[in-house]
């Protein structure tokens, strides 16, 4: 990796200047099941949407003020279906990502067949530089890696492309 290309997630999203997309294909990912927000939402906490305040926090910021410099951020969950429980807790909180400026969608497995995909989760910025995000067995993260490789970056733009051209809007995507 060349070392004028940046390592830190927020430096990478800062660096965009057009894109950032984003590829989640697991249906869950490791949680405390006993304290947090996960563990909240289970035992009935929702966000009010109408409360701001209350659930706004700094990865929204930044979201945000990456969008008002004009760059594109979607990102895309491929979800088996019916979905699992960490998936409908992802899914109830989502409305926080798209208040913040951020594009969703949501795509059925069963719909993904056909498309090539990269064996991790993904950043991509301005189809360039991709952030492999790996996990452990159990869905606890073994850190992340960042590549410049042109074969990479084409593969997970052409990736994510067929996904979302697939892919339902959050607003229009049911749970099943």
């Amino acid at each position: 990796m060349p070392s004028n290309v940046p390592n830190a997630f927020a430096e990478l999203l800062a660096s965009a200047t057009r894109s950032a997309v984003h590829l989640e294909m697991r249906d869950s990912y490791a949680v405390d099941y006993e304290t947090g927000p996960f563990a909240e939402w289970r035992r009935g906490f929702r966000h009010d949407p109408a409360d701001r305040a209350s659930w706004w926090r700094p990865w929204l910021d930044l979201v945000q003020e990456t969008v008002a410099r004009g760059v594109v951020i979607r990102r895309a969950r491929i979800v088996s279906e019916p979905v699992s429980e960490y998936t409908r807790f992802l899914y109830d909180g989502t409305f926080t990502n798209v208040a913040a400026g951020e594009l969703v969608r949501w795509l059925p497995r069963r719909q993904a067949s056909g498309i090539a995909l990269p064996g991790n989760d993904f950043w991509l910025f301005d189809d360039k530089v991709v952030r492999w995000n790996h996990f452990t067995g159990d869905g606890q993260s073994a850190g992340g890696e960042v590549t410049t490789d042109s074969a990479a970056a084409k593969l997970c733009s052409e990736a994510f492309d067929a996904v979302w051209a697939l892919a339902i809007p959050h607003d229009q995507y049911a749970i099943t």
